[in-house]
């Protein structure tokens, strides 16, 4: 069954760029040599759960650009670029809208506005076009807020579930191993 979903998911998704390529890219050219390090394209219990937590950092982090800012936080953070560039997709054009809505319930609720808090603001400015101004900034104050804490609450999660799925993985592999394979020492 897993190995069924594995194939149709490998047909449907589409193949990320490899070593060389990336390497080779005229917008990379400036960090092509530490791109192309073989250390950032492994699949490691380190590196794995640091190029998730980085991918979803930068997807909620910021609107626009979040691939390229979770390779660059990717560098020097030895995390795995891959995972990295992948995971950010969490925010893409199809979900941005559900996780503003979100961001900003999750902005009010740990900020606890409500709206008592804003007609008492709002009665001090009764000018009209700067009133209109003020509430819509104190909208995007909140929901930017809300982002900022999806961002480093995913990113502790991220990193928290992937290595606990890596631990998975390898125990189950370690498992399926015959058992004079498995004890890394013989017996005396």
């Amino acid at each position: 069954m897993m190995d069924k979903a594995k194939r149709w998911l490998s047909a449907r998704m589409p193949k990320m760029p490899e070593q060389d390529e990336m390497a080779k890219n005229r917008w990379l050219a400036p960090v092509a040599g530490t791109i192309a390090r073989s250390e950032l394209w492994r699949f490691t219990r380190r590196s794995v759960p640091r190029g998730v937590a980085l991918g979803v950092f930068a997807a909620f982090i910021i609107p626009l650009g979040q691939t390229f800012l979770a390779v660059l936080l990717a560098l020097p953070s030895r995390a795995n670029l891959p995972l990295a560039a992948v995971t950010t997709l969490v925010t893409n054009p199809f979900t941005v809208a559900f996780w503003a809505v979100v961001a900003h319930k999750l902005g009010v609720f740990v900020l606890k506005i409500d709206a008592a808090t804003t007609g008492t603001a709002n009665e001090h400015v009764q000018s009209g076009w700067f009133q209109e101004f003020a509430q819509w900034a104190e909208i995007a104050g909140v929901t930017a807020f809300g982002f900022v804490v999806l961002a480093v609450v995913g990113a502790a999660l991220g990193y928290l579930i992937a290595g606990f799925v890596w631990r998975f993985v390898v125990a189950r592999k370690w498992g399926k191993r015959p058992a004079k394979i498995r004890t890394p020492y013989p017996a005396e």
